[in-house]
């Protein structure tokens, strides 16, 4: 797909995302109604409401993509997948629901298992992230727009790493050690991969967790402002995996943190 054609797709989602991000706060505002899925993860009507909100925009965009949604189960079984869209309407749930401000909503193309375009919006923040391709990268706030090149922000010498959890598993303490951390924080959301494409943040380890519709959109921000994103052997990660599973993670800003 043409850089031109790409660029299209994702200007044209940003209002829509814009107004699912009010509809996520108008919502909470009014008491979530929230049910257990079968994984006994929750979900909201938040969530449902922002997915439907996304999807009907997508498919207007781009008819004849497919589109796999964590909050549907159309195309799950699809083992063949190329070119689709990741969706994850409300990644972070738990904080959605408890008030907090780390919450976003998620989109990514994948062209070829790859990912190409990606959207984040994390409406308490009022801070919005899309890219459409290698060196195309941005964030909106406020009405102000900025390129993102993953230029460090933090300290010489400081190397600051975002966490899934407050309490590190050896093995990521190992990575950590690895990579001379100097101090971590918990961030739960996608918004991780953004703030290391900003460069206020240096790194990112995970063992394989999550789904993919959970890093599509961030690997494509990240990726295209210059972040290096790998599993633990330094393999290349590629999208329409079975069950859609994630393997370890490895996000850097740069090679040099």
């Amino acid at each position: 797909m043409l850089e031109e054609a790409k660029k299209k797709i994702a200007e044209n989602l940003i209002s829509s995302f814009e107004e699912a991000g009010n509809v996520s706060i108008k919502l909470r505002k009014q008491g979530l109604k929230q049910e257990t899925k079968e994984d006994n993860t929750p979900v909201t009507n938040g969530d449902i409401e922002v997915n439907k909100l996304i999807t009907n925009k997508i498919k207007k965009i781009t008819p004849n993509i497919q589109i796999v949604s964590e909050e549907s189960s159309d195309n799950k079984l699809n083992e063949n997948l190329e070119t689709f869209w990741l969706i994850d309407p409300i990644d972070g749930t738990h904080d959605y629901i408890n008030g907090r401000d780390e919450f976003t909503i998620n989109a990514g193309l994948i062209i070829n298992n790859r990912p190409e375009v990606g959207i984040i919006y994390a409406p308490a923040k009022k801070r919005l992230f899309y890219s459409y391709h290698q060196g195309k990268c941005f964030e909106l706030t406020n009405k102000k727009e900025r390129k993102l090149n993953c230029a460090k922000l933090t300290k010489k010498g400081e190397v600051k790493a975002v966490s899934y959890s407050n309490k590190l598993k050896p093995l990521i303490e190992d990575w950590h050690k690895k990579f001379s951390v100097t101090n971590y924080v918990k961030m739960k959301s996608s918004l991780k991969f953004c703030v290391i494409a900003t460069g206020e943040y240096d790194l990112y380890i995970a063992e394989p967790r999550a789904c993919e519709w959970d890093i599509a959109a961030g690997h494509a921000i990240l990726k295209n402002a210059g972040g290096l994103i790998t599993d633990f052997d330094n393999k290349e990660i590629l999208y329409g995996k079975k069950n859609f599973k994630n393997p370890s993670l490895i996000l850097k800003r740069s090679s040099l943190l």
